[in-house]
């Protein structure tokens, strides 16, 4: 996979993905349809996107015994998505099943999805982790921990952000997959997110791919918010 600059459609409807789109009229796009988008408009958004011929990260973050995952892999393998994903905190038996689903779901001759996990969310603080979820390690700590759980697993890589991929890639090497959510222009709000970095950091930090949401989205030029992000990841000077 190539560094990827993905586009989170964090929309409700159908229709506001296309109005979204249609500011990129020509342009191939990697995004990522995550639960919001799916749930609203099943399997036909996914069909919808790739007739346009852009890729897809379906962003499902599935978290269940090893069986219901596996089943539930089975069948978005059909949707012939490029990446998906899992919940590390699932354990190594639910990862390898999702593994193996997705091995058993692509059709014949057909190229299996990625398939990385989530360690913990950008939305995630150390002192979060520790009082209420009660995991009495240091953040950094577990995301390398649940990390190489995914490796050991035969994950190709995981969610996390920017700021551990080099400890990441200490530990596991620099072939395994790190896509960094909590992507913000200097200028930006943070919002919900904590572990933030610009495009430009991301990059400098070694990030496999990135994945922008409301920076874009939520622009009031993204198209002109999309190519200033993209120079930046790339390493173009603006």
């Amino acid at each position: 996979m190539q560094r990827p600059l993905i586009i989170a459609l964090d929309f409700p409807s159908l229709q506001e993905v296309n109005g979204f789109l249609a500011r990129f009229s020509g342009e191939h796009l990697y995004v990522k349809v995550g639960m919001e988008l799916f749930y609203q408009e099943g399997p036909a958004i996914i069909h919808h996107l790739k007739e346009q011929g852009h890729s897809i990260f379906l962003d499902l973050k599935l978290h269940d015994i090893p069986n219901t995952v596996k089943s539930a892999m089975k069948g978005l393998a059909k949707l012939g998505v490029d990446l998906t994903n899992v919940h590390c905190a699932g354990g190594t038996n639910m990862m390898e099943a999702a593994l193996e689903g997705l091995d058993q779901g692509t059709p014949s001759g057909e190229k299996r999805p990625h398939l990385i996990g989530v360690t913990q969310l950008t939305s995630t603080s150390e002192q979060l982790m520790k009082e209420q979820l009660l995991i009495d390690h240091s953040l950094n700590d577990v995301v390398v921990h649940y990390a190489s759980l995914a490796k050991r697993s035969g994950l190709e890589g995981v969610v996390c952000s920017s700021l551990e991929v080099p400890l990441i890639r200490e530990a596991l090497g620099k072939e395994f997959m790190t896509i960094t959510p909590g992507i913000r222009l200097a200028s930006d709000d943070k919002g919900d997110q904590t572990r933030i970095v610009t495009p430009e950091l991301a990059r400098e930090l070694g990030a496999s791919g990135i994945v922008v949401g409301r920076s874009i989205t939520k622009a009031v030029n993204p198209l002109e918010s999309y190519s200033r992000i993209k120079k930046g990841w790339e390493g173009v000077l603006i």
